[in-house]
């Protein structure tokens, strides 16, 4: 994922985008689009127009705030972009169900399908589950972890950096290890294909395959940047916190620890968020260089080389969240699907 930020320069607006099952989600200053390759080869297009709440809300257009509230969007239209994925692929193994009943004579059972209540309460639900496994896995648990395994309790900076490296190492181990599952494997050839399409863009090349196969797969903006930045914010920020709590109480437990840390997660975001901008503005110098280079370093796991067809639906997706015509549209088979 590229996180989108807001771009004064209406010459080149910034767009920002997310890999899903089989496509890619691409969202510019005003709309956003997603592409899916089906099973037959096709790509299929759901456009919206989509302005962004920051600016239809200027009061969150504030930093650090604007930064939580972006974000909060971004994760709102990639799950929707998600499920719009998920449905289509359900699609596709329906009509490959059939296709074999019909070969071999039997009947075909129809699959049940949720209503959209259901189904809303159910993402609504599987949210909240998922937000809490977070939670306990990448913050509790390395706060439990230095609490009892070092002597740093009372040792505001000492304590965070341990906590905070574990929290980082949790973080590798996880993408590592969902990294060799063979669909993530394909997610990250788009997560990839999504990367190159950017740049292209960026550089201002016109989008076809071949400008697009040969930029690279890293992005300074991507959202696995983001995730390590806010791991490394958490140290600092959590530890000048611990700081003041033990100058207040003259001690701090697992509890306050635990009471104080989540509540300020928005918050580290949002200072995270706005270092990720300044470090992808300047990632041309030395220092910027410096900044991004780990996020960087992380998307070797998160991002993988795409092929052509892959590109082809990033590309399509990233026209379409721009408005610009296919240049293949008289070869390929464009379906598109109304949200």
């Amino acid at each position: 994922m590229i996180v989108q930020q807001n771009n004064t320069d209406k010459q080149t607006p910034q767009v920002g985008g997310q890999a899903v099952i089989e496509g890619v989600m691409m969202r510019s200053p005003n709309r956003v689009a997603t592409a899916v390759r089906r099973k037959d080869g096709s790509i299929t297009l759901r456009e919206e127009e989509k302005i962004p709440f920051t600016v239809r809300h200027p009061f969150w257009n504030i930093p650090i705030v604007r930064g939580f509230a972006a974000l909060v969007e971004m994760m709102s239209i990639g799950i929707r972009t998600l499920n719009f994925s998920a449905d289509i692929a359900m699609e596709d193994e329906e009509e490959e169900r059939r296709k074999k009943a019909e070969a071999e004579g039997k009947p075909l059972k129809a699959k049940r399908r949720k209503s959209n209540g259901a189904s809303a309460v159910g993402t609504a639900f599987t949210l909240l589950i998922a937000f809490g496994i977070a939670l306990l896995l990448f913050f509790v648990t390395p706060l439990y972890a230095a609490t009892a395994l070092f002597d740093v309790e009372q040792n505001a900076l000492g304590f965070n950096l341990v906590s905070g490296g574990i929290r980082i190492v949790i973080l590798l181990g996880y993408l590592y290890i969902i990294s060799r599952l063979k669909d993530v494997q394909r997610l990250f050839r788009y997560h990839g294909a999504e990367h190159k399409a950017v740049f292209a863009f960026e550089k201002g090349l016109d989008l076809n395959v071949e400008n697009t196969r040969i930029q690279s797969r890293f992005h300074p903006r991507c959202g696995t940047s983001f995730v390590l930045q806010v791991a490394l914010m958490a140290i600092l920020c959590f530890a000048i916190l611990d700081w003041l709590l033990i100058l207040a109480y003259g001690e701090i437990t697992l509890l306050m620890r635990i009471g104080t840390h989540i509540p300020l997660i928005p918050l580290v975001a949002g200072v995270s968020y706005e270092g990720l901008k300044l470090s992808a503005r300047y990632s041309g110098s030395t220092v910027g260089k410096a900044l991004v280079a780990p996020g960087l370093w992380l998307q070797r796991i998160t991002t993988r080389e795409p092929d052509d067809s892959q590109i082809e639906v990033a590309l399509a997706a990233l026209r379409a969240a721009l408005k610009q015509p296919d240049e293949k549209s008289g070869e390929k088979k464009l379906e598109e699907a109304v949200a």
